[in-house]
């Protein structure tokens, strides 16, 4: 009587253990799914960056070196140069004065060489104007232009903006005889907006006064950063008396320097780059502004912007990737492979027939 009593407790016991298990297993069954799902399920599927010199003459070779470096930094991390739009308003790699031609450094006594053999310039000289920027902006590009020319983002697509140059309050010079104003950018930003160009966009620019050109945006999931506060100069860095010019800015050398660390699978995040360069680095006094901003800077990756979007699957299966360890049974026999001769055409005897025409003529 007592054992049976004892199993009847046993077994509603074991019931519940058992559909505990059940619940708990299918719990933790959705909770990968559901990280798997909102993977997926992210605010981008590609990243771009326009990348802007707009200084030209040999006293300011340091522009076009801060332009290049962040180009090699956002290359090495992933960006492809088909999602990259580099605009250089002069070419110090064949600039006469160059003592080292076809070389563009970063740093002193000429270590680090940022003009690389695979660097493609798509907006060179006195192409790199106020129009073609915006119009790269804003994708209003001639039919004619190559795809190399166009900014081809989408509403899915995180954007790198980086502008260096001469500024002042509210304008960044272009050429030394034009300039773009910031209610013009912010207006573009807008437009791009509009037109679901991007999905996020990270501007930074290094320029005097460069708080003053993100001052008027507007637009939604804008993040910005500057070298400098209205009313400071933006300081120059690495003097070399070999080139005989500054070869880059101070808020760009401590960016790239901070970048070097960074690799594609990076944790660190945009806070982190805020704090790169304090005033006792930059001289000048860095800004930033995030209010326009959806995500919270901690949770936003640098990555997200200076790499490249890499999707990863999750599966519990065992891939086999040695086509000899396949199951034999999947495994083409290979007295299965239809083979067939080659034929080649035999070569057009150009020349007999020229000596025929010849003779024929005569």
């Amino acid at each position: 009587m007592a054992a049976s009593s004892l199993r009847g407790c046993c077994f509603p016991a074991a019931t519940a253990l058992l559909l505990f298990l059940s619940r708990c297993s299918s719990a933790l069954g959705h909770g990968v799914q559901d990280q798997a799902e909102q993977f997926f399920r992210s605010g981008h599927t590609n990243n771009w960056a326009v990348l802007v010199c707009t200084s030209r003459f040999w006293f300011n070779y340091r522009h076009v070196a801060n332009t290049l470096s962040v180009y090699r930094s956002v290359k090495r991390l992933g960006i492809p140069d088909s999602h990259i739009v580099l605009m250089l308003a002069d070419d110090m790699a064949c600039n006469p004065r160059n003592p080292a031609p076809a070389t563009v450094f970063s740093h002193k006594n000429m270590e680090l060489n940022v003009y690389g053999d695979d660097v493609e310039v798509d907006y060179r000289n006195y192409e790199v104007t106020v129009e073609n920027f915006l119009r790269v902006l804003t994708g209003r590009i001639p039919a004619s232009a190559p795809r190399s020319k166009r900014l081809l983002s989408d509403d899915r697509s995180n954007i790198l903006i980086y502008m260096t140059g001469h500024g002042g309050n509210g304008f960044l010079k272009f050429q030394d005889s034009e300039e773009i104003t910031n209610v013009e950018l912010a207006d573009a930003f807008e437009q791009m907006w509009q037109k679901r160009r991007y999905n996020e966009l990270l501007f930074i620019i290094d320029t005097c006064q460069g708080a003053s050109m993100y001052e008027r945006f507007y637009s939604p999931n804008i993040m910005a950063l500057a070298s400098s506060q209205v009313g400071e100069d933006s300081l120059s860095h690495q003097p070399d008396l070999g080139i005989g010019v500054h070869l880059m800015d101070r808020y760009t050398f401590y960016v790239l320097e901070f970048l070097e660390e960074i690799n594609p699978a990076s944790q660190t995040n945009m806070n982190d780059l805020f704090q790169v360069c304090p005033k006792s680095l930059c001289v000048s006094t860095p800004g930033h502004r995030t209010d326009l901003f959806q995500r919270n800077p901690d949770n936003v990756l640098i990555t997200d912007f200076f790499g490249s979007v890499r999707k990863v699957e999750i599966t519990t299966e065992t891939v086999s990737l040695d086509p000899n360890l396949a199951p034999a049974e999947t495994r083409p026999a290979m007295d299965e492979i239809a083979t067939e001769p080659l034929k080649y055409a035999e070569q057009l005897p150009v020349a007999q027939i020229i000596h025929q025409d010849i003779e024929e003529n005569a």
